[in-house]
């Protein structure tokens, strides 16, 4: 299928050039609706009925996983961020002396802080793969390391399938057979990929996967899933949520206490699951996104980018080769004379938003976004690097 901008289906007005969904997604103007109403439907909460708090979250449960291709919504959880969904998984591994996490090199604090504590608690190793120092095949090269560190002392790899601030390309689905040669385990961070780029727990089975909703799945700000495969199965849930309990739905019932949980990764729900209004959003969010393909986002996002990428590299601008990285969020390295401080403030005065991680400008674009926003932020650029 091939896309055409989708800006009408945004509240964004016409002199903004917003570049940063990897920060932070606007919100389709369905999913302002949705908010909207629930909010509304919050003030006169005699209307809203005992199954609201159930039957949504399977609804939204059950979209999340026609998203990352999974046969069951009950592998899913919902989650309020990707701290608790990490926290979730590190609760449930038990390491031995010596063990090492593999981690790719500046991965994003979320997927960091729970493994560096759990180093701490086994004496196990954290050990960090470095991107190569080099402008030729660094993806291919970075790839490449990934596996070699992969061995018989690796118990865990957690790494996102691409870099957050650049957009280089990881390949789980090579890192996956290396981490079963080596009975290790693979979990996913695919909070910036996941709804924008091609995923498939069928084609990559990680042993969970834990994405925040709120960039490239458009859901509102405080809201995360996560994927838990068999190796979760039986695990100990963070807290006592009343809704995982099996025959939670018989309300009249409650005090007749359960021990047994609903199926699989129901147990690892966060309390309050059902919170009316950020399920409304985010269902009304995912329906969005399931009329895309990932597919066609990153060969619109490629169109609308090709020809300001090629006149950014004429400019001593590096970025990464097509082919190793992301069309949905990429990494554009400034020469290192450039003044960053002065470049942002140019950029801000302008209209244009986009992050700065260290000498990276991360630009990240969507449906909403076209050729003549890349323009804009070229152009700025131009002038800016020509005056220097």
């Amino acid at each position: 299928m091939k896309l055409q901008d989708k800006k009408h289906l945004f509240n964004i007005q016409e002199e903004i050039t917003y570049l940063n969904t990897a920060s932070l997604s606007p919100s389709f103007k369905s999913v302002e609706a949705a908010g909207i109403a629930s909010v509304l439907e919050k003030s006169q909460p005699y209307k809203i009925p005992s199954s609201d708090f159930f039957d949504p979250v399977i609804e939204l449960k059950s979209l999340f996983a026609k998203i990352i291709n999974a046969d069951d919504y009950n592998r899913i959880a919902t989650i309020p961020s990707v701290s608790y969904g990490m926290a979730t998984v590190t609760n449930n591994i038990t390491l031995n002396a010596g063990d090492e996490i593999l981690v790719i090199e500046e991965q994003f604090p979320s997927n960091i802080y729970a493994w560096t504590e759990l180093a701490k608690q086994y004496d196990a190793k954290i050990v960090t793969v470095k991107q190569p120092d080099t402008k030729t095949n660094c993806g291919e090269l970075w790839n490449a390391a990934i596996l070699d560190s992969i061995t018989d002392k690796t118990a865990v790899v957690t790494m996102g399938n691409l870099h957050w601030a650049n957009g280089t390309l990881f390949n789980l689905k090579a890192i996956r057979e290396k981490t079963r040669a080596h009975n290790a385990l693979l979990i996913v961070d695919g909070s910036q990929s996941v709804g924008a780029f091609p995923f498939s727990i069928k084609a990559i089975e990680p042993d969970a996967l834990i994405c925040a909703g709120y960039k490239w799945l458009f859901g509102p700000y405080g809201c995360a899933y996560a994927y838990y495969g068999s190796y979760f199965d039986n695990g100990k849930p963070l807290e006592n949520n009343w809704a995982s309990r099996l025959g939670s739905e018989n309300l009249a019932g409650l005090t007749a206490y359960q021990e047994a949980y609903k199926p699989l990764a129901n147990r690892y729900d966060v309390g309050e699951s059902g919170s009316f209004i950020y399920t409304k959003m985010q269902i009304a969010a995912l329906k969005e996104i399931l009329q895309l393909t990932p597919e066609s986002i990153q060969e619109y996002c490629k169109s609308i980018a090709k020809d300001a990428i090629k006149e950014l590299k004429s400019l001593g601008c590096y970025i990464e080769n097509d082919a190793d990285r992301a069309h949905h969020l990429f990494g554009v390295e400034i020469p290192k004379h450039v003044n960053i401080q002065a470049l942002q403030k140019e950029l801000k005065q302008k209209h244009i938003y986009v992050s700065f991680r260290g000498n990276y400008i991360r630009v990240s674009c969507h449906l909403f976004n076209t050729v003549e926003d890349f323009n804009t932020f070229l152009n700025c650029m131009k002038l800016f690097l020509k005056s220097k």
